[in-house]
């Protein structure tokens, strides 16, 4: 790395980093990206390609720890905990449970939706200034309940929708679903449609654009791994293996492992990771209309490029643990049932790491000990969704002006 004085430096190329720099470019300033990247496909490039911006409610909703049990006992479940993870976990799990509690749910709830609505506003500006709309589908998506009790215990959500002014159409027989999706299963008798919702054809296309803007303008990224913050009366250091880069100003944007590098100068988080998996299935497996969401089943089946994914669930197992990829074969094995003329060999799987906070919100904000770093981090299974929103906002954090919501729910200072 080099030794001379950056403007900023920004860690993490993945989608909230790049966007990052990219905003702050717009706002005039120099930018270098510092990643570690080792070549394997990463969340930004293998999620479901989805801008889910009706999905405003937090993971931790009242009553969840509930299920907490069936967690540990299911390891295919949609949501799960591996026994042996059980214990490390704990602790993030007692703060999620404390999120859970009404109050807390409705001001996380209130916050996701702001952040919502500043993320679709700010990417709608971003696929205009990189005249980027063919990279986008915007095919809504369907939500599909196994019938009337499924439904009815969804209803809450779809109150919630409309209270922020989201639009959708409510669905409650088969037919009415197959004019949305034709091959749907009939044991599907509701669904929920959003039209509103947005595609990209293929996150890892969007990303590489995205990248190819950036360097365009003059950014640049160095592959090299951070492993500490160093503080000086001058600027902020990032030290690794093949040596020292400084900067008047910092953005930490590392995903999964973005807390590590925070508490090397005294910031601690309680940053756990939802691992993902998934199933890419060649052109022609599927005549997918719009964007599938099975909500009982934890998945998705999404069109990516001429292709297929079928992905989802969250498993709560740290960065260290094996990939289970049974995992991915069930969700598999469930959406070839659920669509009889799914064709489901020869596909591709995946694992990746989503950085999860306990109260489903995201750290957008300076560090606590030292104004000079900042924080965006910690946005779960919706780091795409929320990426150009959280660029805006990090833009008007490191700029000194004032950002379109209040910040407060996303302090670093919460834990």
């Amino acid at each position: 790395m080099k030794s001379e004085l950056q403007d900023i430096i920004v860690v993490g190329a993945g989608i909230i980093g790049i966007t990052a720099a990219l905003r702050l470019q717009s706002s005039g300033r120099s930018v270098v990206v510092l990643d570690r990247h080792d070549g394997k496909p990463r969340a930004s490039e293998m999620n479901a390609g989805a801008f889910a911006f009706t999905d405003i409610e937090p993971l931790a909703t009242p009553g969840i720890m509930r299920k907490a049990p069936k967690w540990l006992l299911d390891p295919l479940g949609a949501l799960s905990v591996p026994p042996r993870y059980a214990l490390k976990i704990a602790p993030w799990l007692l703060r999620f449970w404390r999120a859970s509690r009404s109050g807390r749910y409705q001001a996380a709830l209130k916050a996701q939706a702001d952040l919502m609505g500043t993320a679709q506003t700010a990417l709608e500006s971003l696929i205009r200034e990189t005249a980027t709309e063919r990279l986008f589908r915007r095919e809504g998506q369907l939500q599909l309940y196994q019938g009337e009790r499924e439904y009815r215990a969804s209803l809450p959500s779809w109150d919630l929708r409309r209270a922020h002014g989201i639009d959708f159409e409510l669905l409650a027989t088969p037919g009415a679903i197959a004019a949305f999706q034709p091959g749907i299963r009939s044991s599907f008798t509701h669904a929920g449609f959003t039209p509103g919702w947005i595609n990209t054809c293929d996150p890892a296309l969007w990303l590489e654009t995205l990248t190819e803007t950036y360097l365009s303008r003059g950014g640049r990224i160095i592959r090299t791994e951070v492993g500490s913050l160093g503080l000086t009366e001058t600027s902020v250091c990032l030290s690794g293996p093949q040596g020292e880069a400084c900067a008047g100003q910092v953005i930490i944007c590392a995903g999964a492992w973005s807390h590590h590098l925070a508490g090397t100068i005294g910031d601690r988080f309680p940053l756990e990771t939802e691992r993902g998996y998934n199933t890419t299935l060649g052109a022609g497996a599927f005549d997918l209309k719009t964007h599938l969401t099975f909500p009982g089943h934890g998945f998705v089946v999404t069109r990516i490029g001429d292709g297929i994914r079928v992905g989802g669930a969250v498993e709560l197992g740290g960065l260290s643990l094996p990939p289970n990829y049974r995992r991915a074969e069930t969700l598999l094995t469930k959406a070839g049932h659920f669509l009889p003329e799914l064709k489901c060999d020869g596909g591709r799987q995946w694992m990746g790491y989503r950085p999860s906070l306990p109260d489903s919100l995201p750290v957008i904000d300076r560090s606590p000990s030292d104004r000079r770093v900042f924080y965006a981090f910690g946005h779960g299974h919706l780091g795409l969704t929320q990426s150009a929103g959280t660029a805006e906002l990090v833009a008007h954090l490191v700029n000194d002006t004032a950002p379109p919501i209040d910040l407060t729910p996303f302090s670093a200072r919460r834990f």
